[in-house]
């Protein structure tokens, strides 16, 4: 099993689309990146700030961030200074963060090793 996770596409989200719709995906492709496309517009044409509800599913940001004068380079050890700027933020809806917060052993997916709720297979054979 490889460490990557999947990675899905606007061809992706097209193709769930035209199923949920009964349409051909031709037909999908240039709604759904219109849709993203201008989501990504306004966030770039935030001044400075902007946020961008989409109910059902969460809330897209733009947000300031303060300067930081005494900031460090590890690779150096140098203190840079790193200007204000904006950042994204995305918080999901209630209903799909209650979805992502349900424990993976309950979905029965592999739990990361070094979790805290790792639990070793050959350990518990052992005893």
């Amino acid at each position: 099993m490889s460490d990557r996770p999947t990675t899905l596409t606007k061809k992706d989200v097209a193709r769930r689309v035209s199923e949920l719709m009964n349409e051909p995906i031709y037909k999908c492709e240039p709604w759904v990146a219109s849709v993203i496309e201008s989501i990504g517009e306004m966030m770039m044409a935030a001044d400075p700030d902007v946020r961008i509800e989409l109910r059902d599913f969460g809330v897209f940001e733009v947000k300031k961030t303060r300067a930081k004068p005494k900031a460090r380079n590890p690779k150096t050890n140098e203190t840079v200074f790193i200007p204000s700027r904006r950042k994204t933020h995305f918080k999901p809806s209630k209903r799909i963060k209650a979805v992502l917060q349900q424990p993976l052993a309950e979905l029965d997916y592999e739990v990361p090793q070094g979790s805290a709720d790792f639990v070793d297979e050959d350990v518990l054979t052992l005893k």
